[in-house]
């Protein structure tokens, strides 16, 4: 072997190199994910093989010894390499809107993990390398779906936790396949089997009220006697976009606790009060899951609801039906029928049904101005992308020079 390796170019050596690193790392996730089930640590040894495999062969093609038959085959081994990589174990995104803030700002740069909860298969795995449902400039699909895979994930090292930041599919497209739908990140605020319920604005699991986060915003009606020098100063206060709602200096700010503690330094503010329900519902008033009679629900009132749990069974009547009837028909891939009175899926009555995935409900941080489940209800397992681990960067397009780089929130893990 290490006569072998004397053998080599430099060229080579260096190919020799970086997949001694990819092997490292494959050694790493193993190491980590002792606890996950066998076939997790089966997978990886194959993906690991694949590439040693793929190495093994650009070093000794047929009629390949020239200068640029090494670099076809080592860019080829690096494109492989790269598209298992981001299909398997990690994916950059960038944060495109406020739902998450103060959290993850506009402009963030993130690393989401696809091996916490398990690598997704892919389901339409015919597609164009590094794009999601949508070749650049051209705007034409990038995949195709004449092969389809059914939904399946490799063993992770961990299930979705209440809290956990979560990457997923947006469940409403459904002129999509599953995999290729808009990627939405969230708050995962209830997971299979929780009884969930929001009352004015404090979030209840099972009964027990949690803690609200220090970065999660809710809106404060603020009165101040300075317009002009209010609106400089909240820029430097953990807070969302001030709304001016009259002409005698009042305002609505989403504020984080952080932000509320901050605005004693604000000197021109003569009262800060937050908003009641009845101001809530007037500000935010609009249609909620599941848009039935049945659920006058808002966006700081909301359930309570229970969130389904594969193999748990629920009695349908007409007040829960349009909880439900999205995960019987269009999720879990029943006939659904409403006939005189009577529920019939599958072209058979029934008042039951068993769930066969699992479900969960997710929010923004930035509570009142988020698109999330009190919208448009559960997000089914076969969404979910990964967990949102680390920020690398972060870009302010509004500052100038250097002072475009979020220093502080680089390399910053996601809590």
């Amino acid at each position: 072997m290490i006569r072998k390796l004397r053998s080599l170019n430099r060229r080579q050596r260096r190919r020799f190199k970086i997949l001694s690193l990819i092997n490292l790392g494959f050694l790493l996730i193993l190491l980590f994910g002792a606890k996950a089930i066998v076939l997790n640590a089966v997978s990886i040894f194959l993906i690991n093989q694949f590439l040693i495999t793929i190495y093994h062969l650009s070093l000794n093609p047929e009629g390949s010894r020239t200068t640029v038959g090494e670099w076809f085959h080592a860019i080829l081994f690096a494109l492989v390499a790269a598209i298992i990589l981001r299909s398997f174990v990690v994916e950059a995104f960038t944060i495109p809107s406020s739902s998450m803030e103060k959290t993850l700002l506009i402009g963030d740069f993130i690393f989401v993990s696809k091996i916490n909860y398990g690598p997704r298969i892919p389901m339409t795995p015919v597609a164009f390398p590094f794009t999601h449902h949508t070749l650049p400039y051209r705007g034409l699909k990038s995949y195709t779906e004449w092969l389809k895979l059914p939904y399946c994930r490799l063993p992770g090292f961990t299930h979705i936790r209440n809290n956990d930041v979560v990457v997923f599919n947006y469940p409403m497209e459904d002129f999509r396949p599953v995999d290729k739908r808009e990627n939405y990140i969230k708050r995962c605020v209830a997971i299979p089997g929780d009884d969930f319920m929001i009352v004015h604005g404090n979030i209840y699991i099972n009964h027990r009220r949690l803690p609200f986060p220090d970065h999660a915003l809710q809106t404060y009606h603020i009165k101040a006697d300075d317009d002009t020098y209010f609106q400089d100063s909240i820029r430097y206060v953990e807070a969302y976009l001030p709304q001016l709602v009259s002409n005698k200096g009042d305002y609505l700010v989403p504020l984080s606790k952080i932000g509320l503690e901050q605005l004693h330094s604000i000197k021109c503010i003569i009262n800060v009060e937050r908003l009641s329900p009845e101001e809530i519902k007037h500000y935010y008033q609009t249609s909620l899951f599941p848009y039935d009679k049945f659920h006058d629900w808002q966006v700081d009132d909301f359930g309570p609801i229970k969130i389904p749990k594969i193999g748990d069974t629920i009695y349908l009547d007409h007040s829960n039906i349009a909880i439900y009837r999205r995960i019987i028909e269009s999720y879990e891939g029943n006939k659904f029928e409403e006939k005189d009175d009577k529920i019939f899926i599958n072209d058979k009555e029934t008042s039951i049904y068993k769930f066969k995935m699992n479900y969960y409900f997710m929010m923004g941080d930035n509570r009142y101005n988020s698109e999330d489940s009190r919208f448009w209800g559960f997000v089914p397992e076969d969404h979910i992308v990964g967990k949102a681990s680390m920020i690398w960067m972060s870009w302010d397009k509004e500052a100038k020079g250097f002072s475009r780089i979020r220093w502080n929130r680089l390399f910053r893990f996601i809590n």
